[in-house]
């Protein structure tokens, strides 16, 4: 899940040290310890989207960093039960641990608090201590190319929205896409179903079929499973996929995919904890970062679109490009942000209104 936040220092590890005699002294050495991190997960590591997304990540982390071991905790409800697994994992010896679901946010705080010694990092969340950080991505850069590519397929100008919770995090993501399809199709509106779930398969496939009756020829979601995806190819219709490459799946219908590669930040992570150069805070990488990217075109993705597209992603990775620089009108055609102002990050991390071109209300 999902979402914040300002970078950290890059380091490398720390060295195993041997220790020898001479002469006929006797050699000894020490064993360099490995560092035990640990990641827990709201659904399973196989999901096919969020969890999966991190899982990805953490196999990246164990090729790249050596004297590393990891413990993985799937399928952990948010509230009590989090907290439950989150105190266990800070009393069996992991020096890191990783929450990645926004309703883990509390319950971190409340183990790390208790273990001043051990490094928490939530992802998604806005709230830090002195030994819990939070970190998250700019994925409204991604949403808003893939928005453009659903604007450029649509023939119905009806595109769909599975959509979690209505928290700032999913709200931007809308805004988002919903931008990006308006730069390229000013007829084309955005439907919104809130499921209040970010894990159920079924309930999400069932959002999506609901949205394809009521016109949508393209459907997206932030969930985090493919439920939305697999329901338009049910249908014969195309998707927008999140989290991983969904058209490695379902060739059929994704036409692209918003996608997270947390790897390389798990891995400098570690190694600043390792070092002793971590240092609490909010991370939010972006697509410059490489943290957020768009997959690959589907190949029903025509020239026209793909060539668009990527004229918008170079110059969203030079700076040129600003998704929330106005003018940006909300759903009622008041102007929220003046012809050439930017939205400052701390109105991104707490937006709580649809922009102009979509269909449905912030309060499900």
């Amino acid at each position: 899940m999902k979402k914040l936040f300002k970078g950290f220092l890059v380091a490398t590890l720390l060295g195993s040290m041997l220790l020898a005699g001479c002469g006929g002294e006797k050699k000894a050495d020490t064993k360099q310890e490995k560092t035990k991190v640990a990641f827990v997960y709201i659904g399973s590591a196989k999901d096919g989207g969020w969890s999966e997304s991190h899982d990805n990540g953490r196999k990246y982390l164990l090729e790249k960093v050596p004297n590393v071991e990891t413990t993985v905790v799937e399928s952990v409800p948010a509230g009590a039960d989090s907290e439950r697994v989150i105190n266990q994992l800070a009393g069996q010896g992991n020096k890191i641990i990783f929450t990645t679901s926004f309703g883990f946010m509390d319950p971190t705080l409340n183990v790390a608090k208790k273990y001043p010694d051990i490094v928490f990092m939530h992802a998604s969340g806005y709230k830090t201590d002195k030994n819990m950080g939070n970190y998250f991505g700019r994925i409204y850069e991604a949403r808003y190319l893939t928005g453009m590519v659903a604007g450029k397929e649509t023939k119905s100008n009806v595109i769909g929205y599975v959509a979690a919770f209505p928290i700032p995090e999913v709200v931007r993501g809308i805004n988002a896409f919903t931008l990006g399809v308006k730069a390229v199709n000013p007829n084309a509106t955005v439907k919104v179903i809130w499921t209040n779930t970010w894990y159920d398969p079924a309930k999400e496939k069932q959002a999506g079929l609901s949205l394809i009756d009521s016109g949508a020829d393209i459907i997206t979601q932030h969930q985090d499973t493919m439920g939305a995806q697999q329901a338009a190819q049910e249908r014969g219709k195309y998707s927008i996929g999140y989290n991983l490459d969904m058209g490695k799946v379902l060739p059929k219908t994704v036409l692209t995919s918003a996608i997270w590669n947390w790897g390389p930040f798990y891995k400098q992570l570690v190694e600043n904890v390792q070092k002793g150069t971590w240092k609490t805070g909010a991370y939010w990488g972006s697509m410059k970062d490489g943290v957020v990217d768009i997959a690959p075109y589907g190949s029903m993705v025509q020239e026209d679109t793909k060539k668009v597209v990527d004229s918008a992603k170079a110059q969203l990775k030079d700076g040129k490009l600003i998704v929330f620089k106005g003018p940006i009108k909300d759903q009622k055609g008041n102007v929220k942000v003046a012809a050439g102002e930017t939205m400052a990050d701390k109105d991104l991390l707490s937006f709580d209104w649809f922009v102009e071109g979509v269909e449905g209300t912030v309060k499900n």
